[in-house]
């Protein structure tokens, strides 16, 4: 289902309505110039959104996407019952905090009636990996744009399958990767791919520590009042419940998790540090490398005391594990200098390769506010399905790579393990419930 002309033309003329002109100075790197900045009109509602999965990173994403002006959230589904009330309590009170009357909100169990609603623009989905693919692949067909957490999928196939339904149905698709709005990892990227630095021969990447997920080893408890836990495991091979995999919660008195979900540790549920972090900062080192899009032909497990390595085609190497002061981050290494960067932080070999800007503050985070941008404007995003599932590539072979305990050869244009049947079986696997791709 492609985007129609006549939503097209309403949002396009929302979208004229809300913007005001106010010069003609460009936000550093985003591409968003200053008159693009919306300003307040409560007449008109441009972007009305629904949340799928609706945790502990999906009440930031709403306190985010409901202070930018012309936003609207009218809804969300989850498979637990008491989140879902709290995202009712959360909306209204950031609406009394920002002045707004406060909206009726609708939540729904099922996600497909959410989608089902015409009245609904976008979505924002931030439910747990395995669930990603199925859910923005059936927003494309619904007609709704997407706001989707990293990493993209849990699969390569369901990247695959993801990237096919964004592009056949015209929907716009952002992925949750907010270093690239970040002005330090842009000015990073930017000093790279300009030769500042000069011809980059290695690339170190800290991703945390255990790199790589462990088989699920959680107890067994009782699956608490209101949460379908069937649901929640959807395409997953049976699973018995542990509340850290959907943290519990209270409203009264109010008490939110106090942990993330621990389904990203376990290779059943997640990809480990590899795809909790590692969609953030390998996508900054392939961005910096000119490698959207693509990605190495070769990675090497850690083994012996040498760390996990990726190889390029053109002999750059990405070496996995803490360097300098063990930070999360990002070393471009050059003939003529290094940069490194990571989050509140930058460093380089030279002071004149540092940022010397910042940004204006918006009120909210620039990435979502490319996000809605995007919509409106009916581009791509900072973020497109494409950088998306490279970056996921990088994250997921790497983790084949370990399981399997063996170099491996990867073909980034056919995003194949060329003539080798064990490691292309992990390219997906086998889902349960009567659920396909």
């Amino acid at each position: 289902m492609k985007k129609n002309n006549s939503d097209f033309s309403r949002r396009k003329f929302l979208g004229a309505g809300m913007l005001g002109a106010a010069g003609l100075s460009f936000l550093p790197g985003l591409g968003i110039a200053a008159q693009d900045i919306p300003r307040e009109r409560e007449d008109i509602h441009q972007i009305r959104l629904g949340f799928i999965g609706v945790g502990r990173q999906a009440m930031g994403i709403l306190n985010g996407m409901m202070r930018i002006p012309g936003v609207e959230v009218l809804t969300c589904a989850d498979v637990y019952e008491i989140k879902r009330e709290r995202f009712k309590l959360r909306v209204n009170r950031i609406a009394n905090e920002l002045g707004k009357s406060s909206p009726k909100v609708d939540v729904y169990a099922n996600y497909k009636d959410l989608l089902a609603r015409p009245d609904i623009d976008a979505v924002v989905i931030a439910s747990p990996d395995h669930w990603h693919a199925l859910m923005a692949i059936d927003a494309c067909l619904a007609g709704k744009d997407i706001y989707l957490e990293k990493p993209l999928t849990l699969t390569i196939k369901e990247g695959q399958e993801l990237v096919k339904a964004v592009r056949s149905t015209g929907a716009v698709l952002a992925v949750g990767s907010q270093q690239r709005s970040d002005l330090n990892f842009q000015h990073a990227a930017r000093m790279v791919l300009r030769g500042k630095i000069g011809k980059v021969e290695k690339v170190l990447v800290h991703v945390g520590q255990p790199e790589h997920p462990k088989a699920f080893d959680l107890e067994q408890q009782s699956i608490p009042e209101g949460l379908d836990w069937q649901a929640w495991l959807g395409p997953l091979p049976a699973m018995h419940f542990n509340e850290q995999l959907n943290p519990p919660i209270s409203i009264d008195p109010e008490e939110n998790e106090k942990l993330w979900g621990a389904w990203r540790w376990f290779k059943e549920t997640g990809g480990g540090y590899m795809t909790d972090w590692g969609a953030h900062m390998f996508d900054i080192a392939q961005w910096g490398l000119g490698m959207d899009r693509s990605g190495p032909v070769k990675v090497v497990p850690a083994s012996d005391g040498i760390p996990l390595t990726y190889h390029y085609a053109n002999g750059v190497e990405m070496i996995v594990g803490p360097f300098d002061e063990g930070r999360q981050g990002v070393k471009f290494m050059g003939d003529k200098g290094w940069i490194k960067v990571s989050r509140g932080q930058f460093n380089a070999s030279d002071d004149s390769l540092k940022p010397t800007m910042e940004r204006p503050s918006l009120g909210y985070p620039p990435h979502y506010w490319d996000f809605i941008d995007s919509v409106l404007k009916r581009k791509d995003p900072i973020v497109p399905v494409e950088v998306g599932h490279s970056t996921c590539i990088i994250c997921t072979i790497g983790n084949i790579a370990h399981e399997l305990g063996r170099p491996l050869d990867w073909d980034p244009h056919l995003q194949t393990f060329p003539n080798d049947w064990e490691a292309q079986s992990r390219l997906h696997y086998n889902y349960e419930n009567g659920y396909t791709i």
